[in-house]
């Protein structure tokens, strides 16, 4: 059986707050764990006044402590965003707390703007340093050597689960050499999903963590009682891809009626080929369209992403997604 497992931003929706958010986070994915979810992962993004999950180990571990089960990760930390040593030392803490429930996936993008980058020190050569800093973050993690001079505590002899994120074909490369899973951002950046994989699976060799390849994609997941509902439901993130692109980004907002009528053709494209691979529709359409997702890219595991304004109907999305999967 794929497994499925859940990506959350913590989205900040129009009328409503960062801390609430939070706390949706929480209950999300405490509903999650009681769905059979494997993994509830929250990304690190900042400057972006519709997410509110920007210090993404902080937020972690408020929901680690809410569950019991479930494991709690990245999806990702922005590696050159941080030193490796500082990265070890929050997850090492999160390992410690919560044993043998804590992933960590890295990515190698900012998660933000050029003026931001700067705001967090972060310089345009840091990505180029991806593979190096993977590399230093993994040593950290290992059994500490008897004249290592700087080590990780917490972190040291906890080998924390890395996973590399990707939405091209760079990091499935890197995590192929390095042995790790791999995971691809195909909610919002699908061209390179089946090349990726294939070049992931094909290049792969065994390591320490990680003895054969496996691979996981990230799918958009609006599921209700009917199609018309579910589609109803992804204008949220059709409109909040098309702000994006506009470069008026904000809190999520509400779902509308007739989306073609509020934005242009080629906006509205757009959107569409960014969310291309998302399932949508009734309980039979989800199961049908999750099936043939994994036939045709024979993911290990599928993490959907569901931005949906009311949190009520976000809960029941992903029961939805839950059922569907079980009965695959």
């Amino acid at each position: 059986m794929t497994a499925y497992s859940l990506l959350d931003l913590a989205p900040i929706v129009q009328g409503s707050s960062a801390r609430q958010a939070l706390l949706n986070a929480r209950s999300l994915a405490q509903e999650a764990e009681s769905c059979g979810y494997r993994r509830f992962w929250m990304a690190e993004h900042h400057n972006m006044t519709g997410i509110a999950s920007a210090a993404t180990a902080v937020a972690l571990g408020y929901v680690a402590e809410g569950t019991s089960r479930i494991r709690v990760g990245s999806g990702g930390i922005m590696l050159p965003n941080h030193a490796p040593l500082m990265v070890a030392e929050q997850f090492g803490t999160l390992a410690s707390l919560y044993p043998g429930r804590i992933d960590l996936g890295l990515g190698r993008a900012p998660g933000t703007d050029s003026l931001t980058m700067q705001a967090l020190r972060r310089y345009h050569d840091s990505v180029d340093q991806f593979p190096r800093d993977v590399q230093e973050l993994q040593h950290y993690f290992r059994a500490a050597q008897p004249d290592q001079a700087v080590r990780a505590i917490p972190g040291e002899g906890l080998e924390v689960p890395l996973w590399l994120l990707g939405s091209s074909l760079f990091s499935a490369q890197l995590a192929a050499a390095l042995g790790l899973p791999f995971a691809f951002a195909s909610h919002f950046a699908p061209d390179h999903l089946m090349q990726a994989l294939e070049l992931y699976r094909s290049r792969f060799r065994p390591s320490e963590q990680l003895a054969e390849p496996y691979c996981m994609a990230a799918v958009p997941l609006y599921a209700a009682a009917t199609e018309e509902q579910a589609r109803h439901l992804m204008s949220s993130v059709q409109q909040q891809f098309i702000a994006l692109r506009r470069g008026t980004p904000g809190p999520l907002k509400p779902p509308v009626e007739n989306i073609d009528r509020h934005f242009s053709e080629a906006e509205l494209a757009a959107a569409g080929h960014a969310l291309r691979e998302a399932v949508v529709g009734d309980p039979e359409q989800v199961r049908e369209g999750i099936a043939a997702f994994i036939k045709r890219t024979g993911v290990n595991e599928i993490m959907f992403s569901a931005h949906i304004f009311d949190f009520q109907k976000r809960l029941e999305c992903i029961r939805i997604g839950a059922r569907a999967c079980a009965a695959i």
